[in-house]
């Protein structure tokens, strides 16, 4: 079993007009004209959100909210970056060097007990839709069945580690698995060549499968423990940006839970921004992903981006009772619904 020293090593991973305000007369003296309440209003913060992965259906509600004007009317400036090549996400948040970022509670809860500052500001999707995707031809319908079999993935400790401990359940033996690096390779590339299954969120590649008319088998982590159930994606900030700027973290997630209850409520408008942001990705995967993943966002929650301390318990009680970590860190300021706006 790897030491908890060794995840932190693997941890992961908008420029908008000034509205004019419009003015009246009074007292006899002149009207305001656009470009003077232009003039006069404060300037747009700029700060910058940096994702996991490549643009996805998980990140729709913050495209929403930079090009339906959310973040706009809460004074921001948003630039959607993706992380550079070799960096983590994770670690340009800590640092501070970019203010906001997409992450996952496996490795925040990680980061914490590295005192890697950081704390999530909500859950972008409410349930865990991630697990382990094959084809059925390869006959991986468990853990167990992941004996004798290739894996490929990012290059991250922390696939060996969840691997090895959903494997645990059925008594299976890590080292029967072959794990490779997938590279620049996608899925379906990948498991046609050199890899029989691989960790993926069903909303996308899943959907994608079927798109392609390709039959997978899911072993889904929370199919293993309700314990597994944990917040992936959510919105991540450091402690630093929260203590000295709580109005900027109040204003960036209250536009972004605009963008995501746009993207709940209009499921195919809200695929169209994501395609027009960027062009690149397939039209016809992102409104199939779109439908499949809207109702997902806050599923039984009472308000998108919820978290509940018994969530992060039992996910650290998990890691424990798994070996994953040495000992459980201060969950309290691993999260807070702090900055969520009221329903």
């Amino acid at each position: 079993m790897r030491k908890t020293t060794k995840w932190a090593s693997g941890l992961l991973v908008l420029v908008l007009g000034l509205a004019g305000c419009g003015g009246g007369s009074n007292g006899g003296e002149p009207a305001n004209s656009g470009e003077q309440a232009a003039a006069t209003a404060p300037p747009l913060k700029k700060v910058k959100i940096v994702l996991d992965w490549t643009p996805n259906t998980n990140h729709t509600g913050l495209y929403a909210a930079r090009d339906k004007g959310f973040f706009l009317k809460n004074g921001l400036e948003v630039e959607i970056m993706q992380p550079p090549e070799g960096t983590a996400a994770d670690m340009l948040v800590a640092k501070g060097e970019v203010e906001f970022g997409v992450g996952y509670q496996e490795s925040l809860t990680l980061a914490r007990t590295q005192d890697l500052p950081l704390v999530s500001l909500a859950a972008i999707i409410q349930h865990n839709t991630s697990g382990f995707a094959s084809p059925v031809d390869k006959g991986i319908k468990s853990p167990k069945d992941f004996e004798g079999k290739t894996y490929g993935g990012w290059g991250a400790p922390v696939e060996e580690e969840v691997i090895s401990s959903i494997m645990q359940e059925q008594k299976a033996d890590v080292d029967k698995v072959k794990i490779v690096s997938m590279g620049n390779s996608d899925f379906f590339t990948a498991v046609k060549r050199d890899i029989d299954f691989a960790w993926i969120y069903y909303g996308w590649t899943g959907v994608e499968a079927e798109l392609r008319g390709d039959k997978l088998n899911m072993v889904y982590l929370t199919d293993y423990s309700d314990k597994l159930d944990y917040y992936t994606p959510l919105l991540q900030t450091s402690e630093k940006l929260i203590q000295e700027q709580p109005e900027l973290v109040k204003a960036f997630v209250a536009g972004a839970a605009e963008g995501y209850r746009y993207a709940i409520d209009n499921p195919e408008e809200a695929a169209e921004v994501l395609i027009k942001a960027v062009p690149d990705l397939n039209p016809e995967l992102v409104r199939a992903s779109q439908k499949w993943l809207s109702p997902k966002y806050q599923d039984d929650a009472a308000r998108w981006g919820e978290q509940k301390a018994e969530v992060w318990n039992n996910y650290a009680d998990w890691m424990f009772q798994h070996k994953l970590m040495e000992s459980k860190p201060d969950l309290s300021k691993a999260f807070t619904n702090d900055f969520l706006p009221e329903e």
